[in-house]
C-alpha cells in the first residue's frame, strides 16, 4: 500500500468557478468593489511609469468575468481558452506573481520609455532586510508574444519563486520591490498591509 503524501490543492480556476454572464451580472457590482478594494493592497507603484498589480485567485477570476462579460463569451470552449491564458497568472505556494504596466499616456511618452527599458520584465527584484533579493522571472507562456530585442511591450506577466526561509524573512518586514534596469532605477518599501496581504500568495 502506497503512503499518502500532503499536497497542497492547486489554486488553478477550472470552469465550475466562472459563472455565466447572467448570473455574473446579478453580482458584479459587488464583486467588483470587493475587487477594487483589494487590488488597493496589491498594485504597487514603482518609479512615475512603472506599476505591479500582484494577481490571485480572486483578481484573476475577476479578469475572466470582465473579458468574458466584455466578448459575450457564451460557449465552453471559450471560457476554457480564457482559463488558459490566465490561470498561469495565478501563484501557487511560495510564488509571487504580477502583471507589469509600463504607464504611458502619449505617443512622444511612448517612443521615449518603450525601447529604453527594452528587458524590464528581468530587472523587477523583490528585496528582503537583509539585503538578499528574489528575481522576476517572465512569465513562459507570455514571454514569446510580449519579448521584443529592440523595444519592450506595455504589459508584462512576472513571478517570484521564493525558498522557505525567503518567505519568512518576507515575513519579518522591511521589504522593498526594486528596479535595477539600466534605464529605470527604483525602489519602494513595502507596507505592512501589502505584507500580510501578499503572504497569503506565498504560504500554504
Amino acid at each position: 500500500m502506497s503512503t499518502p503524501t500532503n499536497t497542497v490543492p492547486s489554486r488553478k480556476l477550472s470552469i465550475d468557478d466562472i459563472l455565466d454572464l447572467r448570473a455574473y451580472e446579478r453580482v458584479r457590482a459587488e464583486s467588483r468593489a470587493e475587487v477594487i478594494e483589494l487590488k488597493k493592497l496589491r498594485r504597487i507603484s514603482l518609479g512615475p511609469v512603472v506599476t505591479l498589480m500582484f494577481e490571485n485567485r480572486v483578481t484573476m477570476r475577476s479578469q475572466i468575468h470582465e473579458m468574458i462579460r466584455a466578448e459575450k463569451v457564451m460557449r465552453d470552449e471559450q471560457v476554457m481558452e480564457e482559463l488558459h491564458a490566465y490561470n498561469p497568472l495565478i501563484p501557487e505556494a511560495g510564488q509571487l506573481s504580477a502583471t507589469l504596466f509600463i504607464e504611458l499616456v502619449t505617443e512622444d511618452e511612448m517612443r521615449e520609455w518603450l525601447p529604453k527599458l527594452v528587458n524590464i520584465e528581468s530587472s523587477i527584484v523583490v528585496r528582503l532586510s537583509d539585503g538578499s533579493e528574489v528575481r522576476s522571472i517572465t512569465e513562459e507562456a507570455h514571454a514569446e508574444q510580449l519579448t521584443r530585442d529592440y523595444v519592450t511591450a506595455a504589459v508584462h506577466y512576472v513571478r517570484f519563486e521564493f525558498t522557505p526561509e525567503q518567505v519568512e524573512k518576507f515575513a519579518a518586514g522591511g521589504a522593498q520591490i526594486a528596479c535595477d534596469h539600466p534605464a529605470y532605477q527604483q525602489s519602494v518599501s513595502l507596507q505592512s498591509s501589502t505584507v500580510t496581504e501578499l503572504l497569503n500568495d506565498l504560504r500554504a
